[in-house]
Formats: C-alpha cells, structure tokens, sequence
C-alpha cells in the first residue's frame, strides 16, 4: 500500500459537460494516483471508478448542458486519496440507484456504474447540494486500512 502522511495541494478543474471532459478526468486521476503511490493497476481502478462517476454527473447531472460544469478535485490527506466530482444538475438519491445484482435488473444498465465505483474505492459519499446539484465523494487508503 502507498504511504503519503503529509497529504498534498488538491488539483482543482471546471470540466464541461461532454464525454471528452469523462477521458479527461479518468487520466488526470491516474496520473495522480501514480504520484500518490499507488500501483497501476490499483491507479488504473480508480481512474473506472471516476469516469463512471464523471459519465454519471455529465449525462444523468448536467444533462450535456454546455452551460453546467463538473467539478473536479483530486487531493491526498491523513493517508486518504480522495476525488470529489460535483455536478449542477437536480440531484439524486444513492438509495433509489438499482441494485445491479438483484434478479430483476440483471438485463438493465442502471446502477453498474455505482456498483463499480463501491467495488474499486474505500468508501462513496453523495451530497445535496444547494441550490442544485450532486457532490460525489471518493476514498482510498494510502496507508494500511
């Protein structure tokens, strides 16, 4: 496991609402998970988890609004390697994302993308926020768990 007690500056970015700006946060945060010590496969990981949490504030969020933004920020701190994406869109409720895995939405796409981000980070926290829109937070340990 990666080790970083003294944390880092947050990388902050205005991305727009467009499938280009979803490759553009998946390679800015494997670039910092690498810097951050992690391997690259685990870097690798998290660079899913984010774009498919970026895919969800561009298309189900901002709705491709070329007036909305994503924002992005990647940082380090008491050994946590934490992303947080919020979008500018009505917002949504974690408890109402579909369980992938039940019998009865085997065949649908809805809450995969959530399923994966669960599978490959510590730890998922969605917020309101005010007036409008969603905050994503992401975790993964730096140190041992």
């Amino acid at each position: 496991m990666p080790t970083n007690p003294n944390g880092t500056q947050p990388f902050e970015q205005d991305l727009d609402s467009t499938l280009e700006a979803v490759d553009k946060a998946e390679a800015i945060v494997v670039e910092q998970a690498m810097k951050a010590g992690f391997d690259e496969d685990e870097a690798h990981q998290i660079g899913m988890a984010v774009r498919e949490c970026v895919v969800n504030a561009v298309v189900h969020g901002n709705r491709y609004s070329a007036h909305k933004k994503v924002h992005f920020t990647v940082f380090s701190r008491d050994n946590r390697f934490t992303i947080k994406i919020a979008d500018q869109g009505e917002g949504f409720e974690l408890t109402a994302v579909p369980d992938p895995l039940a019998e009865e939405n085997l065949l649908r796409h809805s809450g995969r993308g959530m399923f994966l981000i669960r599978a490959f980070m510590d730890s998922l926290e969605v917020k309101k926020l005010s007036p409008h829109g969603t905050e994503v937070t992401l975790t993964k340990a730096l140190g041992p768990a």
